[in-house]
């Protein structure tokens, strides 16, 4: 698939939520291309920050050339990109990685944090192929809820207990009586760590879309390998790429 790097335009943008913020972004080429779990890379104005910040694509317009990306403020980077106005200049490259391998199956989608967004993407794609659950965990203030409900089933599990299950997203599964043939997770190690877990000893497919801190983003500088279970041919060593040879892997292809 091609990637391009061009410079976008704002749209518009909004906090959604305590340090999150939405993004749409007007493209010449990503957005025609671009899948659910892929993602973009942002360069920054700041002269000073020369790695671009890699994020997630939460949803995408094809016939207007529209991504949406939803980001949490956590360095000079995205603080920068908060700023942003409609009608700014943003400098991307994409769409990056592999996305998720969609199947007509009974779907569990799972997103933790702000690893929420690429799974509204993924249900919209989804919706009408099969049937829909999806499991949103959250440490207490929601967003992203009235996207995901257009697309599926939705369960949520705060770790305060504000607000559905209390606990993780696991202990949603089980209580609500969630089921499905394949699973597409996104999030923190922990949470996919146990979701990992969970999916073999119930016999379930899992793929699951690796968080990491990126460099180049298309897999030159191997700054965001993870270890997998097979022997890269190339460099005989038990690693992939997240960005590159990701960021979603088969559970029983990595190590967590």
């Amino acid at each position: 698939m091609a990637k391009y790097k061009e410079i976008a335009k704002v749209v518009s943008q909004e906090c959604i939520a305590t340090g999150v913020y939405s993004m749409w972004i007007k493209t010449a080429d990503i957005a025609k291309e671009a899948i659910a779990g892929q993602f973009i890379s942002v360069y920054c104005n700041d002269g000073a920050k020369l790695l671009p910040r890699p994020i997630s694509i939460c949803e995408v317009d094809k016939e207007e050339g529209l991504l949406r990306i939803v980001y949490r403020v956590v360095g000079g980077g995205t603080k920068e990109m908060a700023s942003y106005v409609a009608g700014d200049d943003i400098d991307i490259l994409g769409p990056l990685g592999n996305g998720f391998m969609q199947k007509e199956s009974k779907a569990i989608l799972i997103g933790g944090g702000i690893g929420i967004p690429p799974m509204v993407e993924l249900a919209k794609e989804l919706n009408g192929k099969c049937e829909v659950s999806i499991v949103a965990g959250y440490r207490d203030e929601l967003f992203l809820i009235d996207e995901m409900k257009k697309y599926g089933d939705l369960y949520v599990a705060t770790e305060d207990g504000s607000c559905g299950t209390r606990g993780t997203v696991i202990d949603a599964i089980k209580e609500q009586g969630v089921t499905g043939d394949v699973i597409y997770a996104c999030g923190p190690t922990p949470m996919l760590r146990a979701i990992k877990e969970y999916a073999l000893a119930n016999d379930i497919e899992a793929q699951l879309s690796l968080e990491e801190k990126m460099a180049c983003g298309i897999g030159a500088c191997l700054a965001c390998v993870c270890k997998s279970k097979d022997i890269d041919e190339h460099s005989q060593v038990h690693n992939k790429r997240i960005c590159k040879d990701g960021p979603v892997f088969l559970a029983q292809e990595v190590e967590l």
